[in-house]
């Protein structure tokens, strides 16, 4: 006879915080969001730990390299999807650890007796606008020149135009050699008032520039996710069919953290994978795995040797795996249960899982709510596709600007390994939909707006840390009339925009 739990499993939206003693140093500028990212001991430091609880689902519509470039620098963790071929991932991991490396290997390189043409097109092709001048072409090559938007006009020069005619020369440049750290590289770059200063070898040859931008934003994002090199922590999703290829490649390219993707973690093939990765790699790298939705879940891919382990079967808002198949769980139980799951194992083994919650996000306020049911961090998918930097289409339909979002389970994406129970490599039926969401603006603006309210509600709740809201939140289930009573009601309203789901 089937297992009956009779209790029903509830959403976010059925549940409220009740406000704690705020003392005066409870303010939100006092408030620290920083929190772990994968599995530590205790009295250890985790070796990634993040300044802000959010990361970036595994989707095609939200997480591109741009969009983890823009997460990396607001404190977060952007998943590169996986559901694209090894080298389109390893691609998009290489390009966004690039970005920002302090020394940066240039990827635009061009001969002296290249055209205007050549330097436009090479310029659409990396959306750089310093392009190296090198005897051969190459990131390698003798210095020659630079290249920068200023040195050209497009509107009154022929497109023939040699670049040799138009480029600064070496004999006009200031340039540092190498061993120079990168403090020092700032300073020149500073006290000369440069826009970025090339690093040469003794006999002339370049390998890389430092940039001005770089050292701005640094100043600008303190929070900002940085390996040891300077480069953006950047995380990448794995399936459980081709890891053997594909984990090797997305390390090559530069990949600080893994996840398996998958819409049930419950299973042997989540095994075989993380088995895989210790076997071949230790514990040096780490991998999240999931989903799960109970205690069961959580302890078989804790003993498996997962880094982190999310929760949620069917809560997302594009996901239909409920109505398709009839599992899941309502995702405030679930997290609950799990992170209740997560202490205990703590408390028995002194090692520390963090729990990422996936799913059922509609206000701002249920991030709150989810932190202080347990989880480290939330996955975020409608949320960030909203934005300038998600990959998709911005649209005018109906008077209003939007963005495409679809599941991974939808004909669109056929990330049939997300769905994988063995058997044939094809998606039998959709477990996600095509849909639009209102277009939002860039990431940081957005992301601090959120912030701003999480921090607001957890002085409310009198904690300075997320660990703290854990120890001090008191949470109430509410009944429906509440739900109701809990927004605008009785009243005409003028203007909704600030109340609308994220």
């Amino acid at each position: 006879m089937a297992i009956y739990i009779n209790e029903p499993s509830h959403t976010f939206n059925e549940y409220l915080l009740i406000p704690g003693y705020s003392s005066s140093e409870c303010i939100p500028a006092n408030v620290s969001l920083k929190t772990p990212l994968v599995k530590y001991k205790a009295g250890e430091k985790p070796a990634i730990e993040m300044s802000i609880p959010m990361v970036s689902a595994i989707m095609q519509s939200v997480s591109g390299d741009k969009l983890a470039v823009a997460l990396a620098k607001s404190g977060g963790v952007s998943f590169i999807y996986g559901s694209q071929s090894i080298e389109e991932e390893a691609a998009m991991v290489a390009r966004a650890k690039g970005y920002k490396a302090g020394f940066v290997p240039i990827d635009s390189n061009i001969r002296p007796d290249a055209a205007l043409s050549d330097i436009l097109k090479l310029k659409e092709q990396t959306g750089h606008s310093t392009v190296a001048v090198t005897d051969d072409g190459t990131a390698q090559g003798k210095l020659l020149g630079i290249v920068t938007s200023r040195d050209y006009r497009v509107s009154r020069m022929d497109p023939a135009t040699k670049v040799s005619e138009f480029m600064t020369p070496l004999d006009k440049m200031i340039t540092a050699g190498e061993g120079t750290t990168l403090s020092e590289a700032n300073d020149i770059i500073w006290d000369n008032k440069l826009n970025s200063l090339p690093i040469v070898t003794k006999d002339g040859r370049l390998t890389a520039f430092v940039f001005r931008k770089d050292y701005a934003e640094h100043k600008e994002n303190p929070g900002e996710m940085l390996d040891e090199h300077k480069r953006y922590i950047v995380g990448a999703g794995i399936n459980t069919r081709d890891y053997r290829e594909r984990v090797p490649a997305l390390l090559e390219a530069g990949a600080d953290v893994l996840c398996i993707d998958s819409s049930e973690g419950f299973s042997e093939w989540q095994k075989l994978t993380i088995e895989y990765i210790r076997k071949t790699y230790g514990d040096s790298v780490k991998v999240g795995a999931g989903n799960v939705v109970d205690k069961e879940g959580f302890l078989f891919l804790a003993e498996c040797g997962a880094d982190f382990i999310k929760v949620g079967i069917g809560g997302g808002s594009i996901c239909i795996t409920r109505e398709t198949k009839g599992i899941g769980r309502g995702q405030a139980t679930a997290l609950i249960e799990v992170c209740q799951a997560r202490d205990e194992y703590f408390e028995k083994t002194g090692v520390y899982i963090p729990v990422c919650s996936d799913g059922g996000i509609v206000y701002d306020h249920h991030i709150t709510l989810a932190l202080a049911m347990g989880a480290d961090f939330v996955m975020l998918g409608r949320y960030f596709a909203r934005f300038d930097e998600s990959p998709t289409e911005k649209l005018f339909i109906n008077g209003n600007y939007v963005k495409e979002y679809w599941g991974e389970g939808s004909n669109r994406a056929r990330n049939w390994q997300r769905y994988d129970l063995g058997g044939s490599a094809k998606l039998s039926f959709e477990e996600g939909v095509d849909s639009y969401v209102p277009y939002a603006g860039p990431l940081k603006e957005n992301v601090n707006k959120t912030l701003s309210k999480v921090k607001s509600t957890m002085c409310n709740c009198g904690a300075l840390t997320i660990k703290e809201l854990q120890q001090k939140a008191k949470i109430t289930l509410v009944s429906a009339t509440s739900i109701v009573e809990g927004g605008a009601h009785d009243v005409i309203r003028k203007d909704t925009s600030s109340h609308s789901p994220i």
